[in-house]
């Protein structure tokens, strides 16, 4: 199987007079389709790993090759392109528009997309199926609960079709039930063969997955 994620000794330090080294050479491989959780205390570097993954943040040093692609040496535009055509993010807050309905949500992340000819709309209420909420497409985000603005924004990060899914803490906020509820569909989806990559402190959660990385003081163990 091939990997469609590497890191190449990569590092990240923060501050150039007092220096804090949050990741120190890390150097892992995710196959395609696989599901792997990154595991480990707080404030060990976890989330800024997934960051320099999704290129929301970039390395001091070291390669992220996605797809083989090296997105270090890209422009701020290119790697806005590659983010949007390969990778999707899922964060333990949501980050849903108050003002606007579910489907409306999803159809936001499509203004830019160029996979899917159909209808923004017709492909948000397909999403919104998928991760069993049709009926809640033209609900407004204060009318769901918990899990169901997790599955809302699991959705709309499968807007654009990404390879890839990038999850930080995303059951975190939940109640069991829910959490329950938004892992069945996580689960699918990674059958359905995505790539998802997975922050998580439930040790529960990193025992289904295939692939176990632990960070700690910055570094693989």
């Amino acid at each position: 199987m091939s990997n469609i994620i590497e890191t190449i000794n990569l590092e990240k330090i923060y501050g150039t007079k007092v220096k804090t080294h949050v990741l120190k050479s890390i150097n892992l491989k995710i196959p395609k389709g696989s599901f792997c959780c990154i595991v480990g205390p707080s404030g060990h570097g976890k989330s800024t790993l997934l960051q320099l993954i999704g290129g929301l943040d970039k390395a001091s040093s070291g390669r992220v090759l996605i797809d083989g692609m090296d997105i270090s040496q890209l422009s701020d535009n290119k790697l806005s392109e590659v983010r949007g055509e390969k990778i999707g993010f899922v964060f333990q807050f949501f980050n849903l528009l108050e003002n606007l309905t579910a489907s409306e949500n999803i159809q936001t992340a499509m203004m830019f997309a160029k996979k899917d000819p159909k209808p923004t709309s017709e492909r948000a209420i397909e999403l919104m199926d998928l991760v069993g909420l049709k009926d809640k497409a033209n609900s407004k985000t204060s009318e769901l609960s918990g899990g169901q603005l997790q599955r809302v924004a699991i959705a709309r990060a499968l807007a654009n079709a990404p390879d890839i899914l990038l999850m930080d803490e995303p059951t975190g906020n939940l109640d069991s039930k829910s959490e329950q509820d938004v892992l069945k569909h996580i689960f699918n989806i990674n059958k359905s063969g995505k790539t998802i990559v997975m922050v998580t402190h439930s040790s529960e959660i990193a025992k289904q997955a295939e692939l176990i990385f632990e960070i700690r003081d910055g570094q693989l163990k």
